[in-house]
């Protein structure tokens, strides 16, 4: 979906995300203080 992608200097989007305690985490959530998102296409497969 080419309107979703984010280029460099773009404002970080609006999310909803589980995490790996199963609480689900939004953007606001995180304001305010150091956090690390990380996400990787393509999970459990090889390469």
């Amino acid at each position: 979906m080419p309107d979703m992608l984010v280029k460099k200097g773009d404002p970080f989007p609006e999310f909803e995300l589980s995490s790996h305690t199963g609480i689900n985490v939004t953007k606001g959530d995180l304001l305010g203080q150091p956090s690390v998102v990380w996400f990787y296409p393509k999970a459990a497969t090889p390469g």
